[in-house]
């Protein structure tokens, strides 16, 4: 008996066992067959399969074309978004545009639509059963500009208020002028670009990303080495010389040397100061380049480019005058690099300048030299249109009057410069005035065998709304209400040089693109 009911349980257990299998083999059969049937509709459709992603994008049930415009449009989305940075009260952002950020749309496409059409069935089935079962989110390698965002981070920095400065020096009449670097804020230049790789990646794959604090320590500027300073600046004069056999004309060079020891110089250094100035002893060549008369160097205009300035405002009218005098008469060899900075040296009190509204830290404020920027934007204009290379420039902080978008170059003495060659076969000449409220740039020189004819082209590519802030006061009466900071529109903009030949159109070359922040409104209300 107790056989019978073990071998009767025995047959119960196997008997589940077997239904179980049964039923599983019936669901894998069904799973199969209808996984089958769905790929082989799958690849007679025209259409995506359920749950395909690209970064983040649904692409489910659409056709190839659907599915390029809408990772199109969300990808164009993203990039119209900035990342923002911070650090306490300064705010600036990043364009994904200027970046060129960006991933291979059709190939993403085509990686998406394979998925459950292989030539293998058995490969398609396991495919659809995976895609149904977990989804698929292809995440296709997204691309950015390193130079461009090397190049945004290094104006985040130079525009960062409290930063760094290190020491410089520049020669005037018989001085050399020592300017002591001051402490101050550096970026953290290697993290902020891991940190913005990262950010750049989420915000395309339409994570959100938040404000990122900009990473920056104190650091002390490096030490001045007078023995380096000495063997740049000190030479034997030269004379200025015509090479008939070569066509090339060399210009004159004063003779330099320090008026004391080198010893005395460096005790002079021990003293804590903020400017250092060293007597030079200059020994001027005996033949200059206005002195061969005989010869003319700068027959054509090559390029003018004029800026007007309110001549009441004083301050701003001097700081251009005076900078512009500096300019003035520059003769540039080929291949000859031009600083504003070096040439128009120090923006100081004793140098004759005076305060003025400048931008700094993302602010408006008075400072020594307010204004010079504009002569600065009126020579980078007239050496766009001269066709030289420009090596160095940047944008404002904020959009200025003076030129339009794209078209200024802000300098600030130790930190920005505006840099351009003489990139043509010849000699060029400077010529820069300013008076009656007028700031005009003459570039001569002597004509090429190949003159192209020079067309820059900017465009605002984007507005960005100033916001109001509202300070409430006891001192005006309720409703009334008072401006105190104009708001101005942030924009992005890019400028474009186009060289034309017996009026065709030979290249036209990005220049730049720029982001200039917007200015808030502030308004004082009565409560």
């Amino acid at each position: 008996m107790r056989n019978n009911r073990g071998q009767r349980r025995k047959k119960k257990v196997i008997s589940k066992s077997h239904q179980k299998m049964v039923i599983g083999i019936t669901i894998f059969i069904g799973l199969l067959f209808f996984s089958t049937i769905f790929a082989l509709t799958t690849s007679m459709s025209e259409k995506m399969l359920l749950r395909i992603q690209v970064n983040g994008v649904n692409l489910s049930n659409l056709t190839i074309d659907e599915a390029y415009q809408k990772l199109n449009e969300e990808l164009q989305k993203q990039l119209k978004k900035n990342i923002r940075l911070q650090y306490e009260e300064y705010e600036t952002t990043i364009s994904l545009e200027q970046l060129e950020v960006g991933y291979k749309i059709e190939e993403a496409i085509n990686k998406a639509y394979k998925i459950g059409r292989s030539n293998n069935i058995l490969i398609s089935n396991i495919q659809v059963i995976s895609n149904l079962l977990f989804g698929n989110n292809i995440e296709q390698e997204i691309k950015i500009n390193e130079k461009e965002l090397e190049k945004a981070i290094e104006d985040i920095e130079i525009k960062m208020p409290n930063v760094l400065k290190q020491s410089s020096y520049c020669v005037e009449e018989e001085q050399l002028i020592i300017t002591n670097g001051k402490k101050g804020l550096q970026l953290k230049k290697d993290q902020l670009k891991n940190t913005l790789i990262i950010a750049i990646k989420n915000q395309i794959k339409q994570k959100e990303v938040n404000t990122i604090i900009l990473p920056v320590e104190t650091k002390e500027p490096e030490k001045i080495n007078i023995d380096t300073i000495y063997q740049e600046i000190c030479k034997q004069p030269k004379d200025a010389h015509y090479d008939k056999e070569n066509k090339k004309l060399y210009k004159e060079e004063n003779g330099i040397d320090f008026a004391i020891s080198i010893e005395e110089v460096k005790n002079k250094l021990q003293e804590e100061k903020e400017e250092y100035v060293i007597p030079l002893k200059i020994v001027k060549p005996q033949i200059k380049v206005s002195d061969l008369a005989n010869q003319n160097f700068f027959p054509k205009l090559l390029a003018k480019f004029t800026t007007r300035y309110d001549e009441s405002v004083e301050n701003r009218a001097n700081n251009i005058r005076l900078s512009s005098e500096k300019i003035n008469g520059t003769i540039l060899m080929p291949n000859e690099i031009f600083s504003y900075n070096k040439v128009v040296g120090e923006r100081t009190v004793k140098a004759g300048y005076k305060e003025a509204s400048v931008y700094m830290g993302g602010k408006v404020v008075n400072g020594i030299g307010g204004g010079i920027c504009q002569v600065s934007s009126t020579l980078y204009n007239a050496t766009l249109l001269a066709n030289l290379e420009i090596i160095e420039r940047r944008n404002h902080y904020f959009i200025t009057s003076y030129v339009s978008s794209s078209r200024d170059a802000t300098v600030s003495y130790g930190s920005i410069d505006f840099k351009f060659k003489n990139t043509r076969n010849y000699p060029i000449k400077i010529e820069c005035m300013s008076k009656n409220g007028i700031c005009q740039v003459f570039i001569y020189g002597m004509e090429e065998e190949i003159e192209y004819e020079v067309e820059i082209e900017d465009q605002i590519t984007e507005v960005i709304p100033y916001t109001t802030k509202t300070i409430k006061i006891n001192e005006l009466t309720e409703g009334e209400n008072i401006i105190i900071q104009k708001g101005v529109n942030g924009y992005k903009s890019e400028a474009y040089r186009i060289l034309k030949l017996n009026g065709k159109v030979i290249s036209k070359a990005l220049l730049s693109k720029d982001s200039y922040n917007p200015l808030q409104e502030v308004i004082k209300v009565g409560i």
